[in-house]
């Protein structure tokens, strides 16, 4: 920020400003101060500033994993007083987040005592808790006093910090980092270490892999409360790719068997972030507004672990639907955004790829691992300086001895004498007389040599570039293998997984599943009857009334109607009148014409065929899902023109490779079905030539297993000789074989 202007002591001197300029000056400061100090995390550390002092100050506080705790107060006043003048609310709070495991993936803070909970409680007072790192953020400042980054002054100059911590652990991804600056935002979800340390290694390898390879290693991201990623592969990859997207994550449910058809749903792990009181809360709201028409009660059961039960209102519920149902309406399923919004360089605010992140994060332990070796080379260059200076000494100890004793000023003296270094000799000077012996001096041409060898092979690091990504590679792997997938903290805790295709009908939900048939009668009156009628000859129709159509259904499926109009109709099962009576007239129920008369009635089956023909001959094959209605004025699927009219439904079996017609005037004609036209709407194509009347049957069948008909006396009877009847379409065929019906159908 700008240096602020005093104002000018003469009234008479006043400079007149734009108020536009002026405002626009200082809301880019603010701005500035907000995205850099604030906001964005920093792409090297993954950390914010608040963050990063906290760490500092807990290392000089001494905090080490394996240290005593020690008051939160203490860690907080020392921040606020010398690093960060914020509030002290709002550095606690961080440092409470950097606590919870249930919201950072690797806490970088070992807190002791009341720090909040997955409902939402906050945590105790900061007098009331305790503190210390964890192996975590010991990794990330490991070597930081080896001049590994730069320290800057504190907001009052009389302390320094560092500018960015050496990092040794990927936190920015392990740990992801949410925040609002001005006109940005950052949102990054928490990642699995060992699957950054592997992805990481794979870059240093192949420098210019692309983020469709990484994702192999980092298959997505890694929340500390579990749960069940449901987005696909490519939409994974392309967010990486971009640095903007989002992931849908679910919670983890089973189905507890209750007995006797009994059963509960069971949640064990919400989404990340979601506060579990008030997602209960919410899901109870719900249900008294009537608006989870499946669900009869949700209890929380939970203790140390989660455990949410749902109950069904009925048993006959399906699970699945019902926890569809619940996704779709709580936060059972929550959208986590994903948007690599950082600092690159700590001072550049990007949206970055997820091989970027990589990148730079490789990139700056370089840095470090080149500013570490020459601080140790700084160190032994010292120490040889020294060492040399020692063995000066030992090698003309009666005169350095005479020197010291007889001379007002010994050290020019010594440096005259020997042309010792000003640190050799003061070095000499400050010796105590027990280090005067041999061995101390077989010591030190020991310690002399091996730091010369340590000295060489560090020069040798420094030259080669294979060398340093080599060094740094064991370093990546020692932090794997502390954070592998076969320890606690490292297993990976959220899963992959499909959402299931679902339709959510709530009002065809609710129907209970059992067993009915349905009867239609020659006269279209229809009823649902309970269970599966075996003897269909003991029902009764109305005065002057028959049967037509008796088949076997469940009470939530969907009954297809096809009309002498070539129109399909939809009924609900379950909303079929009951059986009591003789049902009532179809025409209650679809917009079915006066003269119209119902061809077909069957069950519907999604995915499967059927054939449509017309009296005229014509016909083609129609996807069944193609003929469902969703009015009651039903759909047009087979066009007709009078005295035309639909004569065909007939199923058409995967295996089925040819098509038999049989017209009025009894020719029988097999061909094809390849030459049959597979069609959505319309009239078709001509099945077969007719010198007079027209068709009278249709089917298709395997011409392997024989063409099947059902002869007068009700038997089946089968054919598989069938060469002198087959032909191309549109021919006019020939008699069919001894003993085929009379009345020219297949049965």
């Amino acid at each position: 920020m700008s240096k602020p202007v005093k104002p000018p002591q003469d009234p008479n001197n006043i400079e007149p400003i734009q108020l536009r300029e002026a405002l626009e000056e200082r809301y880019l400061a603010y701005a500035l101060s907000t995205i850099m100090h604030r906001a964005l995390p920093d792409v090297r550390d993954g950390l914010k500033p608040v963050h990063r002092r906290l760490l500092h100050v807990m290392r000089l506080l001494r905090l080490d994993p394996g240290a005593a705790f020690k008051k939160s107060a203490k860690i907080v006043g020392d921040v606020m007083g010398g690093y960060h003048p914020h509030g002290d609310q709002s550095i606690y709070d961080a440092l409470v987040r950097l606590a919870q495991d249930f919201s950072s993936r690797y806490p970088l803070i070992d807190g002791q005592g009341n720090f909040g909970n997955v409902d939402g409680d906050s945590a105790a007072a900061y007098r009331y808790t305790e503190a210390r790192m964890t192996e975590v953020a010991r990794l990330l400042l490991e070597n930081l006093d080896e001049d590994t980054v730069d320290f800057r002054p504190n907001y009052d100059g009389t302390v320094e910090e560092p500018v960015v911590l050496p990092g040794a652990f990927p936190n920015l991804l392990a740990n992801g980092a949410t925040g609002i600056a001005v006109g940005m935002a950052t949102s990054i979800p928490p990642h699995n270490a060992a699957e950054l340390c592997d992805a990481a290694l794979h870059l240093i390898k192949f420098p210019n892999a692309g983020v469709e390879k990484l994702t192999q290693f980092v298959i997505g991201p890694d929340f500390p409360t579990g749960g069940i990623v449901i987005d696909d592969r490519a939409s994974i990859i392309e967010a990486y790719k971009t640095g903007r997207g989002g992931f849908r994550v679910r919670a983890r449910w089973t189905t507890e068997d209750l007995g006797r058809g009994g059963w509960q749903i069971v949640i064990t792990e919400i989404p990340y972030l979601v506060q579990k009181s008030r997602l209960i809360e919410k899901c109870a709201e719900l249900l008294t507004a009537k608006k989870l028409p499946l669900l009869a009660d949700i209890r929380d059961e939970s203790t140390e672990d989660i455990r949410i039960v749902l109950e069904p209102k009925s048993r006959t519920v399906d699970p699945t639907l019902m926890m569809e149902q619940m996704f779709r309406n709580t936060e059972l399923e929550a959208r986590i955004p994903l948007n690599m919004n950082v600092l690159s360089g700590g001072k550049v605010p990007v949206v970055m790829s997820l091989a970027d992140v990589l990148r730079e994060w490789l990139q700056h332990r370089k840095t470090v691992l080149v500013r570490r070796t020459n601080f140790r080379l700084a160190e032994i260059a010292r120490r040889l300086e020294i060492l040399g200076g020692y063995l000066i000494a030992y090698l003309n100890l009666d005169e350095v001895i005479r020197i010291i004793r007889e001379e007002d000023e010994p050290k020019p003296a010594l440096m005259k004498r020997f042309k010792l270094t000003d640190n050799q000799a003061e070095a000499i000077l400050n010796m105590r007389l027990r280090a005067l012996r041999k061995l101390e001096e077989m010591e030190i041409r020991t310690e002399n040599g091996n730091l010369i060898k340590e000295q060489k092979g560090l020069n040798a690091l420094l030259k080669s570039d294979d060398q340093q990504w080599q060094h740094i590679s064991e370093e990546i792997k020692a932090v794997k293998e502390m954070f592998s997938k076969k320890t606690p903290l490292g297993k990976r805790r959220t899963d992959f997984a499909e959402a299931p295709e679902i339709d959510l009908d709530l009002e065809q939900s609710m129907i209970e599943k059992e067993p009915v048939t349905i009867v239609c009668s020659e006269k279209s009156w229809i009823r649902a009857m309970k269970g599966h009628i075996e003897d269909s000859t003991a029902l009764s129709y109305k005065d002057g009334d028959q049967g037509k159509f008796v088949l076997n259904a469940q009470s939530t499926d969907k009954i297809m109607l096809f009309s002498s109009s070539g129109k399909f109709f939809t009924l609900e099962a379950g909303k079929l009148p009951g059986g009591r009576g003789h049902g009532e007239p179809v025409r209650l129920m679809a917009d079915l014409d006066s003269t119209d008369s119902i061809v077909a009635l069957f069950v519907h089956a999604p995915g499967t065929k059927r054939l449509l023909a017309s009296t005229d001959g014509d016909g083609f094959v129609v996807l069944e899902d193609e003929c469902v209605a969703t009015t009651r004025k039903g759909k047009q699927v087979l066009n007709v023109k009078a005295p035309s009219e639909a004569l065909v439904c007939a199923p058409v079996a995967e295996s089925d490779n040819h098509v038999a017609t049989v017209g009025n005037n009894r020719k029988l004609l097999i061909f094809k079905l390849s030459e049959l036209s597979e069609m959505t709407r319309g009239k078709g194509v001509r099945m077969q030539k007719f010198k007079d009347g027209g068709l009278s049957d249709a089917r298709t069948f395997n011409l392997k297993e024989g063409l099947s008909w059902i002869d007068s006396s009700g038997r089946n009877f089968t054919v598989t000789e069938l060469k002198d009847w087959l032909g191309e379409r549109a021919q006019a065929g020939r008699l069919p074989p001894k003993g085929f019906p009379k009345n020219n159908r297949f049965g």
